[in-house]
């Protein structure tokens, strides 16, 4: 073991266990939107409890992001991956043995806090291993298809595990995954810091947290509350108040979370929108899409899972058709055609949504993976080029809080729309039947939400009962569709957006600094 640690480090070693570490946050986070309808079946759980299941992960996750970079650069990125994965470990335990729907969220949230611990703490200590240009190139490659690979696999092992195994093993499978990366770090990377590093921004991260959490807890209860209810307005109000309380603190600060002089530069002011739309329209669908393939076509968990891999697999050929694409165009077009390309993904779907045709799906799933490969890598890259080396922790704190804050946002607003329009679906429906009310009950229409039609159904028999499922999965498909129209017209304009920064760019770049400006563009 002393031979091990005496020699110097391995770059390929630190990659490999560096991307494997991200890749479990990816697998982990993929893995339980097939599980859903099955949680919510065992504890005979809600739409709003199944979306906390996702959410309370997520907000835990982009809350702790910027604390946690900034911590990295200050004690160590080694340190902070191996504490990062204890505590991942531990709240994986808690939700493998999770009594309630309550006690699983709260293990879901503790579990994000492990889990930006370690993921802001190995992207830090890839961007501080690989400096040189070809070096980084393929060191973000390799981060980049490790990514794919995971989020390929994951909706199959999700399907697989809760099918044959039950849920609880989705979260007790990680044990010996984070016991092994620990073991791994700790004898295969050596230590690294920002020396410049000031003190850690308590204030910032309290405030950045509570307005990210009052805000999706408005988003999600706005469903049961109703979106002109005094509780919604009054969280969505102090959730904005909170979040400009927090700028101008990051603006006092002098070692802030967030240099906010970064978002003086339209490149980077354009990965990050690039980033947002590909995690908001894209990625946050490895949340919906298994509930649409359980409810709307009946599918077990697995062959959900299996539905899934068009999406997957797509995402895993998009980067190699990004970096074929990189070599001739600029990468802001790249960016740019990554999310026209979700877009028109997302819109062929919803087009075909009601169709009941998997086919018709599974296009639309390509078209939106597609453009979800070709964004992966680069939108980290374009994000981590911005920002000095020594600052490393910073820039992927910015990078990932951006990634999962689109998700979790992305997940209450077209819940929202789902929701809403799956409710006016039900309605427009139940003309049709003898007992309107039956389909129109608060807790039928939140049980099918939830993907859990079998308990939602469980008193239905006979043409009767067969008439209600069908209305049901025919309602709770237009609301896929609305919630996945919504996304694709999103990505249209978050593209529009990147387009024009990219002119503006090139516009300075060519009155102040023309060499410098369009090797950074290219990079």
């Amino acid at each position: 073991m002393s031979k091990i640690i005496d020699k110097p480090e391995s770059p390929r070693f630190v990659l490999l266990t560096a991307s494997a570490t991200c890749a479990l946050i990816t697998l982990d986070t993929n893995v339980v939107a097939v599980a859903l309808p099955s949680i919510a079946r065992d504890f005979h759980a809600g739409f709003a409890d199944v979306e906390w299941v996702v959410s309370a992960y997520m907000v835990a996750f982009a809350a702790c992001l910027l604390p946690a970079g900034a911590l990295a650069d200050r004690i160590g990125r080694k340190k902070m991956l191996i504490a990062g994965l204890a505590a991942f470990l531990l709240a994986s335990l808690g939700c493998g043995l999770a009594p309630s729907a309550l006690a699983l969220n709260i293990a879901r949230a503790a579990k994000g806090v492990g889990a930006a611990m370690l993921l802001t703490s190995a992207l830090a200590i890839i961007a501080n291993t690989f400096h040189e240009g070809a070096a980084r190139a393929r060191a973000w490659a390799v981060w980049g298809t490790c990514m794919g690979v995971s989020t390929t696999i994951a909706p199959l092992v999700g399907g697989v595990i809760t099918q044959w195994a039950g849920w609880r093993w989705i979260f007790l499978m990680n044990l010996p995954i984070c016991a092994l990366l620990a073991a791994c770090a700790w004898r295969g990377m050596r230590e690294s810091r920002n020396p410049e590093a000031g003190a850690i921004d308590l204030a910032g991260s309290v405030l950045f947290a509570a307005s990210l959490a009052l805000g999706i807890w408005a988003l999600i209860d706005a469903q049961a509350d109703g979106w002109s209810d005094w509780r919604t307005v009054a969280r969505l109000i102090a959730s904005a108040a909170l979040f400009v309380v927090f700028v101008r603190v990051q603006r006092s600060r002098a070692h802030a979370m967030i240099d906010l002089a970064l978002f003086r530069q339209p490149r980077f002011v354009a990965a990050v929108l690039a980033m947002f739309g590909y995690a908001a329209c894209a990625q946050v669908m490895m949340t919906f899409l298994p509930l649409y393939l359980q409810n709307a076509f009946g599918l077990p968990a697995v062959r959900a899972g299996i539905g899934m891999l068009p999406f997957a697999v797509a995402m895993v050929v998009g980067p190699h058709i990004g970096a074929s694409l990189g070599k001739r165009l600029p990468g802001m077009t790249l960016l740019t055609l990554g999310l026209a390309t979700i877009g028109a993904g997302n819109l062929l779907t919803a087009f075909f949504a009601g169709m009941s045709n998997y086919g018709l799906i599974a296009l639309g799933m390509i078209v939106t993976g597609l453009g979800a490969g070709v964004l992966n890598g680069d939108t980290q890259k374009a994000i981590m080029a911005c920002v000095p080396t020594n600052r490393t922790g910073m820039a992927s704190g910015i990078s990932t809080t951006t990634r999962f804050t689109a998700i979790v946002t992305s997940v209450g607003v077209l819940g929202a729309v789902l929701a809403t329009r799956t409710h006016v679906a039900l309605a427009a429906h139940a003309s049709s039947l003898t007992d309107p009310a039956t389909v129109l009950d608060a807790t039928f229409l939140s049980r099918l939400l939830a993907g859990d039609l079998a308990h939602a159904g469980e008193s239905m028999s006979g043409p009767a009962g067969a008439a209600i499922v069908r209305i049901a999965r025919d309602s709770f498909a237009s609301g896929f569709a609305a919630s996945l129209g919504v996304a694709g017209v999103c990505a249209l304009t978050i593209a529009a957006a990147v387009w024009l920064l990219a002119g503006r760019t090139q516009s300075e770049s060519g009155v102040n600094a023309p060499g410098k400006a369009g090797s950074a563009l290219a990079e």
